[in-house]
């Protein structure tokens, strides 16, 4: 496949290093200069791109950007790429760092996303840690294999991701339809817990829309109370209180 991703933080680079791996023709693009660009595009085995470029010709476009960020991309950004091209977004949004979004009571995160795209959306790659991409991959059909949940309205879309998600070493669940996808947003049992497809299915299952916002706030708060920012381990942790309070 020809897969173009915006954003090269923790997760997109990552997913273009993995991506371009497993075979595929993998471009990238982020706000840096284009000679900067150029080298870390090497380093992931990907081509460097501008950001009209990275979404033409290509089969996929992965969103990986902070959830901010958004709204200052080009407003034609999607306007010529055909309908069967699967958009993916892998953001979440934080208050702290985001600022306060009223909307995001009434609709899920993505749902917002979807609509400064004006293009339907698959939501994925959200709910895991770079150190739980990075390091907990496994193989097909491996015991406890993480899994990570997808949401949208697609199905066909839904089985491209899937399939791209099992290169990566992760098993999916999916998560319903794209207003569904709060179920996999911060402050969720289903959110960087690390928890396999049996698990996940009922995290997913058990999350409760109303109380999420709270527990992200709090799990933030505590990890932010830290003498320096928290490492992977220590996030985790962080996440884990809930669900393992969710399961006594």
């Amino acid at each position: 496949m020809k897969i173009g991703i915006i954003g090269t933080g923790s997760i997109g680079s990552l997913l273009a290093k993995k991506l371009s791996k497993a075979g595929h023709q993998v471009k990238v693009t982020n706000t840096r200069a284009m000679p900067e660009l150029e080298k870390m595009a090497t380093s992931l085995g990907a081509n460097a791109a501008t950001i009209h470029e990275v979404v033409n010709d290509v089969d996929a476009i992965i969103f990986s950007m902070p959830f901010n960020a958004y709204r200052d991309l080009p407003k034609d950004l999607l306007k010529e790429v055909p309908q069967d091209v699967v958009v993916m977004d892998t953001s979440n949004y934080y208050p702290f760092r985001d600022g306060k979004l009223p909307e995001l009571e009434q609709i899920s995160e993505s749902e917002y996303i979807s609509e400064i795209l004006n293009r339907p959306l698959i939501k994925v790659f959200n709910n895991m840690l770079e150190g739980t991409l990075k390091y907990k991959g496994k193989a097909a059909g491996a015991q406890d294999r993480v899994a990570i949940s997808i949401a949208g309205d697609n199905d066909k879309h839904k089985k491209v991701v899937a399939a791209l998600v099992d290169l990566t070493g992760f098993d999916t669940v999916d998560a319903g339809s794209l207003a569904e996808s709060w179920r996999q947003q911060p402050g969720t049992p289903a959110y960087c817990t690390e928890i396999n497809e049996v698990e996940l299915k009922q995290a997913l299952a058990d999350a409760e829309k109303g109380k999420a916002p709270a527990v992200r706030d709090f799990i933030m708060d505590n990890l932010m109370k830290l003498d320096s920012w928290p490492s992977y381990e220590e996030i985790l942790a962080g996440n884990r209180l809930y669900e393992m309070g969710r399961r006594k």
